[in-house]
């Protein structure tokens, strides 16, 4: 097989189900290898990895803390890529939102609370978008390849953020790059009462109203890109281009709209880190989400429902790795992220390994179905 043939079908039940979980466990077992070098039982490990992202509600909270930032950067990367676009900026845009979404904390704190938390929603969406919009329009209309021009409006993104956060937007008085704290009206509101009414007790975890909004993204997503004429656009343009020429589509509409709208997906993990957990504008606080997200894009299959529980796992390994490494110190945090790094490697470049394999599976098991027949 040729480095540019097609990769081979799959029926859906093993494209969406049976090859990610088999890329997982690859994953894992040989995490469990490495756990094994350095002189640790890999399933004593594993539980407790798995203890410490699901063995209390407190944990669970911060595994979702955790996917919610997720959650919004790989829909981000999904929406681009049904365009044919790989947005790696999502850090930058997301970066960006911040900004949006600390001006409106900052200086319009004398309005109500559910007047705030609506103008936050609306700047994150819009600063991200805005920050999307200048790659995009140069790989419309300039030809320019989006992955160089993404990978670059991070660094200047950063760079931006860090001149405002040391001069203008500094706290008074501070030496730190940060603004001043919000007043208490202008964050986002914890789950922890909602959570409290039904016994459930989150303790610390600062799981917030952003997770809702991260899910009504995702299904919005979902009806936008599969059940509306300007998605239907977005896909055909990302399957074919000189196709939707042929169908009266536009690409650069197409092209400009999907990077919009994976601009203020990315903006949603401001609302998360910004208005819900650091409560002030601070340098860094994308804490390298966006690059995150394009493995749980691929490992999701650009499928909202997909990048959801992609989202959930990685999620879990954060919160996970970190009672990893505090319970087992020969496990150290750098450990933790090698973990992670092997479940990006096998759900994300080696993907497609297994997939010949399962193809000649699928074609004997229909061959079966059909001597049957």
């Amino acid at each position: 097989m040729s480095a540019h043939a097609p990769a081979a079908r799959l029926p859906r039940w093993m494209e969406y189900g049976l090859l990610p979980v088999l890329n997982l466990v690859l994953a894992l077992l040989v995490s469990g290898l490495v756990v094994v070098v350095i002189g640790q039982d890999p399933f004593e490990a594993l539980g407790v990895l798995l203890k410490g992202a699901f063995g209390s509600i407190e944990n669970i909270g911060y595994t979702l803390y955790y996917a919610t930032d997720i959650i919004f950067t790989g829909l981000a990367v999904a929406v681009a890529f049904q365009a044919g676009l790989f947005n790696i900026g999502g850090e930058g845009q997301a970066y960006i939102a911040g900004l949006g979404v600390g001006l409106v904390c900052l200086y319009l704190d004398f309005l109500p609370m559910p007047v705030i938390i609506a103008l936050a929603v609306i700047a994150s969406m819009v600063f991200g978008a805005a920050w999307a919009a200048i790659p995009a329009w140069l790989q419309a209309h300039r030809g320019s390849h989006i992955v160089i021009t993404t990978i670059m409006f991070n660094f200047i993104a950063y760079s931006v953020m860090v001149y405002l956060l040391v001069h203008p937007l500094i706290e008074p008085g501070q030496m730190a790059p940060q603004s001043r704290a919000f007043a208490a009206n202008a964050i986002m509101p914890s789950i922890k009462g909602v959570a409290a009414v039904v016994g459930l007790d989150l303790g610390a975890a600062p799981l917030n109203l952003s997770f809702v909004w991260a899910l009504i993204a995702a299904a919005g997503t979902w009806l936008f890109i599969g059940h509306t004429s300007p998605g239907y656009a977005i896909r055909v343009v990302g399957a074919n281009p000189e196709a939707a020429v042929c169908a009266g589509i536009r690409p650069e509409r197409a092209i400009m709209l999907a990077m919009l709208l994976s601009g203020a997906l990315a903006g949603g993990l401001a609302l998360n880190e910004v208005m819900g957990v650091q409560q002030r504008i601070m340098v860094g606080f994308t804490a390298g989400y966006g690059f995150t997200g394009i493995a749980a894009a691929l490992m999701g299959r650009n499928h909202p429902v997909g990048i959801i529980l992609a989202a959930l796992l990685f999620g879990a390994l954060y919160q996970g790795g970190a009672e990893l490494s505090f319970d087992i110190p020969d496990i150290s945090a750098e450990m933790v992220v090698v973990i992670q790094g092997f479940v990006i490697i096998f759900t994300g470049a080696l993907e497609n390994m297994l997939r010949p394999t399962l193809a000649r599976l699928a074609a004997r098991l229909e061959g079966g179905r059909a001597q049957t027949a």
